[in-house]
């Protein structure tokens, strides 16, 4: 079993989390990294776990998805300078205690968790995706478990439609239609969750919804006519928004089996970071007793 980090959702829990006022030595805030460092040993000492990566990403403004549709993420602002340096910080942490890291400029995290699973599934490896973000639950299968870490939930494959309106190969089609406002892609207006969940349950695919528009005004929806007309509007909106909120599982990536095992923690390496950003005994200790777990 490997478990697959979503960084970003942990790091940034930590920037607005733990105040700001928490700096180090030169005066920059710490805030983020720190709290990221105290999650990984946590999880760490919590999982035990043989294999890892933790995917972090690079831009919000060079995915291949901004080739496709330049107001992808234009909505989100960029990280400050402060935060954008503690990134930095929390990929050289992550590489000191054992963990293998990974991030593209092309690509974003979820391509690099998608790419990764899908090669440990051929190899025979179960995954666990530990995140809070609902657009990693596409990449579920059978025998993989998706971890909302923060709020202690945890559910497999056959939990996925129940949470989030689809099963996890529908996702991308569900969310196709419904959009996502937090990336800024947008779906077909007026076709909600409940609208999108009964399309789904009645079509195999988005291509054969379109095939079969003159269908859907029989369906008993709410609005079901004005539903078929929007969609047949939005035709090109909705496959559109399905390359985007896809999750890429084939991207070029340089990594084999042997650089995803946990290693034990290089404590100077890591001591050397938390001496420059000022870091207490906590997770010095922390650190120290994950050497002998690994």
């Amino acid at each position: 079993m490997i478990y697959l980090i979503d960084a970003s959702v942990f790091v940034f829990r930590a920037w607005f989390s733990i105040p700001s006022s928490m700096t180090g030595p030169d005066g920059s805030p710490v805030n983020a990294a720190y709290g990221f460092a105290r999650f990984l040993g946590d999880f760490l000492s919590q999982t035990r776990p043989g294999y890892v990566a933790v995917a972090f990403d690079e831009s919000l403004t060079t995915s291949f998805r901004n080739e496709i549709f330049p107001d992808y993420k234009a909505n989100r602002e960029l990280p400050p300078p402060e935060l954008e340096s503690q990134f930095r910080d929390c990929r050289a942490i992550t590489a000191a205690l054992g963990l293998a890291e990974f991030a593209d400029p092309r690509f974003e995290a979820d391509d690099i968790i998608g790419t990764i699973a899908a090669r440990m599934r051929s190899a025979g490896q179960s995954c666990v995706v530990v995140s809070r973000d609902k657009d990693l639950a596409q990449l579920l299968r059978v025998h993989d478990e998706y971890w909302n870490y923060i709020d202690r939930r945890r559910f497999g494959y056959s939990d996925v439609a129940g949470h989030f309106g689809a099963v996890p190969e529908r996702m991308p089609d569900y969310q196709a239609l419904v959009g996502d406002k937090v990336d800024n892609i947008p779906g077909v207006p007026g076709v909600g969750p409940k609208t999108a969940t009964a399309l789904m349950q009645e079509f195999v695919s988005l291509e054969e919804l379109f095939d079969n528009l003159d269908q859907v005004q029989h369906l008993p929806i709410r609005g079901a006519a004005g539903i078929a007309k929007r969609l047949d509007q939005h035709r090109d909106a909705a496959f559109l928004a399905r390359r985007l909120t896809r999750i890429e599982t084939t991207m070029p990536l340089e990594m084999d089996e042997d650089r995803l095992v946990t290693t034990r923690p290089d404590l100077k390496k890591l001591f050397s970071i938390y001496d420059r950003l000022g870091f207490g005994e906590g997770v010095r200790r922390q650190a120290q007793e994950l050497t002998d777990i690994f």
